[in-house]
């Protein structure tokens, strides 16, 4: 039996880092385990989705669909969830080599 890495696994059935099904898998991937630790975060400082929605000016819901990555939120609201739950978030921004034809 033939093993295999995940990231070979990933390019056979996502495509290669770069291709429109693996950039939206990863996508999505990191969205969701940014939705997790704020899930954590919330719990471990004993927070109801209710209290922390206060702390940021959202309504609960809002709070509700963020853990749950059922809604697009913007990068500040991420931010303000983030400075409430008194933990810091970094960002890495990383540029592709273009090519000019």
């Amino acid at each position: 039996m033939k093993t295999i890495s995940l990231e070979e696994l990933k390019d056979k059935t996502l495509g290669k880092v770069g291709t429109p099904k693996r950039d939206e898998y990863e996508y999505e991937l990191k969205v969701e385990l940014l939705s997790d630790q704020i899930k954590t975060l919330r719990k471990e400082q004993n927070l109801t989705q209710e209290q922390l929605g206060k702390l940021v000016g959202v309504q609960r819901a809002q709070i509700s669909k963020l853990e749950n990555n059922t809604s697009n939120v913007t990068i500040g609201t991420i931010m303000k969830v983030f400075n409430a739950l008194k933990a810091t978030v970094n960002f890495r921004v990383e540029k592709r080599e273009s090519q000019i034809a």
